[in-house]
């Protein structure tokens, strides 16, 4: 290949992975719309972050990320951005809930339950432990006198 060939082929393959860049979204002007956005879920009823709505023709994500985008350029703080928006749609638009009032069960329980299950199965496994094995599997199965006498059979049938 010549000098002018490699050349194409690299500057080809850099547009690529530039174009493959921000078809993904990895390659944003703003962090903070981005911030704002995954903190946000989409109304459509697809049950998406905000800006990972995919659904082709969502007219819902395309509003508010438009919304999004105009109270960022306003220059509202991040709070009263996401307070817009719940006084707007309600507090299930946030991607996750409050840390205060009720909303803290919802951080809290995960763990509280866990914990829970932790000590119901340590409990469990004592209690099997110290109970006592049944007195028939302690007690060793007498050999059959039957079958003492097909094992003295093989032997003798089986020697050379």
């Amino acid at each position: 290949m010549t000098t002018l060939s490699r050349l194409r082929h690299r500057w080809a393959a850099l547009l690529l992975v530039a174009s493959a860049l921000l078809l993904m979204g990895a390659v944003n002007g703003n962090p903070r719309f981005d911030r704002l956005g995954h903190n946000l879920m989409c109304e459509c009823g697809c049950g998406q972050v905000l800006l990972e709505c995919n659904h082709v023709g969502c007219t819902t994500s395309e509003q508010m990320r438009s919304e999004l985008k105009a109270a960022i350029e306003s220059g509202e703080s991040d709070d009263a951005v996401l307070a817009g928006f719940v006084s707007k749609y309600g507090p299930a638009v946030l991607s996750a809930p409050t840390k205060s009032g009720f909303n803290l069960v919802a951080w809290i329980m995960p763990f509280a339950i866990f914990v829970l299950a932790v000590g119901v199965v340590i409990v469990v496994v004592r209690a099997w432990k110290r109970r006592a094995a049944p007195a028939q599997l302690l007690q060793m199965p007498q050999p059959d006198a039957d079958l003492d006498e097909y094992r003295r059979r093989a032997r003798k049938e089986t020697e050379l």
